[in-house]
């Protein structure tokens, strides 16, 4: 069974599972094996297998604070937020560790908009244990949601600590600059996390370059030739390429906010920082009488990270779902989905240019011709607000922290405005208010 966990430990989850499997055939009454299976099988993204162990472990043995604890994560992550929170709070009350119980916890109130006492709980959590990153980064998530910028982008930092929030820091010999005072030092800034991530954070590169920095950008190649757009960039590089060029500094994008120590009056928002090129959607475009607007209806999941999986079901829809803006009249609407979603495109009579979509400039492109992209939480939200194009988002009711709460507009993005979910996972009545709303653009 120890060897088991210090397989999971190492990163070693199919190793893990055949220990707990060999520790229940000696002991099939071990509630511990059980639910040490139950981590393996989490880890390999088992979520229904895992639960499973869970739910024998707690048989076994109903006051297992740490199989309650989990049990509670797999409930969460299949969107019964009500009961995973009930049993964080169970968990808790037989004892679990306190910080960890109170990370968790304060996971299930974010997902019910209870951003206040998510932060309340993680702050006990803190006491508890003042060094736990996973609780000081959910916290940062807490106060970035609720506007309390100066301490969230400061809380953050801790993200490298947290294996769900993205790859671990890089490890350079250069200092990280944090907002040292620049006289032409070249500063190497890099994307850390997703698509959209990267086109929101890639303004601040024009801001180091304005503070007197020379700026290195590397970024996923996809993102390549749409980012030679931006300005203030002396050398652009993406993330497969071999060889840097001499530098002095380094800083992820999404540490410049802090670098920059950004409050809620000073967030950059400038109306564009990107540009596309229409020209090759001349015939689609030509074909699109009316209103021109761009769908997107579902994001990406990254399915090696069940709560990634579990935010992605929330955030997207089906495009059966938009129904009622294709009723629209006076409008054309053309696909901007990629992946598999974007198979939902047949029989709907919805305008398909996947194939013609080969990277993030080709969709650049198709947006600067068009009068307004309407998506779910997606990077093509980003990218169309970097371009300054109206951009109406339909938003899930447990909203990622960068749109605050109860908001229409953003000021990240001037273009945007916010149609958020009244209650979890309903898309309907969202679609209604947009689709009143569509209907009273003026012709184009």
């Amino acid at each position: 069974m120890n060897l088991g966990l210090a397989a999971l430990a190492q990163k070693r989850p199919e190793e893990a599972l055949a220990c707990q499997r060999r520790a229940l055939r000696l002991d099939p009454k071990s509630a511990d094996a059980q639910n040490n299976l139950g981590m393996a099988h989490y880890a390999q993204g088992h979520v229904a297998e895992a639960e499973n162990s869970f739910r024998e472990a707690l048989r076994l043995a109903p006051a297992h604070a740490n199989a309650m604890l989990n049990l509670g994560s797999t409930r969460q992550i299949a969107n019964d937020v009500e009961e995973a929170e009930a049993l964080f709070r169970r968990a808790l009350a037989l004892g679990v560790d306190a910080a960890r119980g109170n990370s968790n916890l304060s996971l299930a109130l974010m997902e019910q908009g209870q951003a206040e006492q998510a932060e309340r709980v993680l702050r006990q959590a803190l006491a508890d244990r003042p060094d736990y990153p996973e609780a000081r980064a959910n916290l940062a998530l807490a106060l970035l949601t609720l506007g309390k910028l100066e301490e969230g982008w400061a809380a953050y930092e801790s993200r490298w600590a947290v294996e769900a929030m993205g790859a671990p820091a890089p490890v350079l010999p250069q200092p990280r600059w944090t907002g040292q005072k620049l006289n032409g030092e070249t500063v190497l800034l890099y994307a850390e996390q997703g698509f959209g991530d990267t086109l929101q954070f890639c303004r601040y590169a024009p801001m180091v370059a304005a503070a007197g920095g020379r700026v290195v950008l590397v970024v996923p190649k996809a993102l390549l030739r749409v980012m030679a757009t931006l300005e203030g960039v002396d050398t652009l590089l993406t993330e497969e390429d071999d060889c840097l060029p001499a530098f002095d500094y380094h800083c992820p994008l999404l540490s410049l906010p802090f670098a920059f120590d950004t409050r809620m009056d000073s967030i950059p928002g400038p109306p564009a920082y990107l540009a596309g090129d229409p020209a090759p959607w001349a015939d689609v475009l030509a074909g699109m009488p009316g209103l021109k607007v761009g769908l997107v209806w579902a994001g990406k999941s990254r399915t090696d990270q069940p709560h990634a999986v579990a935010i992605d079901q929330r955030r997207s829809m089906r495009l059966a779902d938009m129904a009622p803006l294709l009723d629209v009249p006076g409008c054309s609407f053309v696909s901007l989905q990629l992946g598999p979603p974007a198979r939902q495109i047949a029989d709907s009579g919805l305008r398909d240019v996947a194939e013609r979509l080969a990277d993030w400039t080709d969709t650049a492109g198709l947006i600067a011709g068009l009068d307004l992209v309407i998506a779910v939480d997606t990077a093509v939200a980003h990218l169309a607000c970097a371009l300054g194009k109206p951009v109406w988002m339909l938003n899930r009711f447990d909203s990622c922290w960068r749109w605050f709460q109860q908001r229409e507009d953003t000021p990240w993005y001037p273009s945007m405005r916010l149609f958020r979910q009244a209650r979890r996972g309903d898309w309907a009545e969202v679609i209604h208010r947009a689709a009143g709303a569509l209907a009273g653009q003026p012709a184009q």
